[in-house]
């Protein structure tokens, strides 16, 4: 196993933040983020900041933490009890991007480090997160652009790397009560560590270069385009999925309650407006979902040849 070096894994992660907030701020132009520190009183603290009432973003927040515990919450250690009773230190930046233009996707990416220490025991560490997109008016060259951003950052660390992780979120990012998948996936792996601790950092950089990217290029291509207010009022009832996976089934979010982190930033990934419109077979709403559903259903974006609903 390499050597493991917090330090440079946290000057990335708070590089990465500074990266990501600039290119938003320079996609919207009318808007600039708002920084709030904050610490933990259990250890380790963090930094928020959140854009909103922008030219492009309606809202979005980009935050890093960094805490430490005596003792891993639940949803860590749910898959791997061998965890249950390790200290713990987790770093990580989460993204979330609501824009205002319903023919602008909202994205999302997370990308976290942790180390988990009985004492006499050998540190266990591993990387996570990804990323995704959720369109609420699919533009196929768009979905079919962020897979291969995806698979471009996977190329180098063999052939299975990207079709594996696609594979994840298009599993992960899926509600079971409405049986609906939130977008069209990307990217999410976790217990990353199989390839030594320089590989795998090298990985996660890669992935979130090719978000800056990918995303960039969606915005810039889409932000101009007019909406109407029946176009305005589907995005938010389609956020409304985008809210009820992030506090009924999203680990992130289970973690971070479930540890004592701020509450604030941890829902700063909620929507500023969502509408839970009662939708009958046969409504505007109704039909327009059929149709986003469509395209939501997990394909093969790279090979995708079918035009319909794009």
């Amino acid at each position: 196993m390499s050597h493991i070096d917090k330090q440079a894994v946290k000057s990335f992660l708070l590089d990465l933040q500074d990266r990501i907030c600039a290119e938003c701020e320079a996609l919207d132009t009318a808007a600039q983020f708002v920084e709030d520190s904050w610490q933990r009183s259990e250890g380790g603290g963090g930094r928020t900041r959140v854009i909103s009432n922008g030219a492009v973003f309606e809202k979005g927040g980009v935050n890093f933490s960094h805490v430490f515990g005596d003792q891993l919450p639940p949803s860590a250690t749910a898959t791997r009890p061998e965890l249950v009773g390790c200290r713990f230190e987790a770093m990580g930046v989460s993204v979330v991007m609501h824009p205002d233009n319903p023919f602008v996707p909202t994205s999302h990416a997370n990308l976290r480090f942790f180390v988990a220490e009985k004492t006499g025991q050998e540190a266990i560490w591993w990387f996570g997160g990804g990323f995704d997109l959720t369109p609420y008016y699919p533009v196929e060259a768009d979905c079919v652009s962020w897979h291969r951003a995806a698979e471009q950052a996977c190329r180098p660390y063999g052939d299975s790397v990207y079709s594996a992780f696609k594979k994840n979120c298009d599993e992960y990012f899926y509600l079971p009560h409405r049986d609906e998948h939130r977008g069209i996936g990307g990217l999410f792996f976790d217990d990353l560590n199989e390839w030594g601790f320089d590989k795998c950092f090298e990985f996660i950089a890669q992935v979130g270069k090719q978000y800056i990217n990918a995303y960039s290029d969606i915005v810039r291509g889409r932000k101009d385009d007019s909406f109407n207010q029946t176009q305005k009022q589907f995005q938010r009832y389609r956020r409304g999925r985008y809210v009820e996976f992030n506090l009924v089934y999203d680990r992130g979010t289970l973690f971070g309650l479930q540890s004592g982190g701020r509450t604030e930033s941890i829902l700063m990934s909620m929507p500023p407006e969502v509408n839970w419109h009662y939708a009958t077979e046969g409504d505007t709403f109704d039909l327009q979902q059929k149709q986003l559903l469509a395209v939501l259903q997990p394909k093969d974006w790279l090979n995708h040849n079918d035009r319909s609903g794009a």
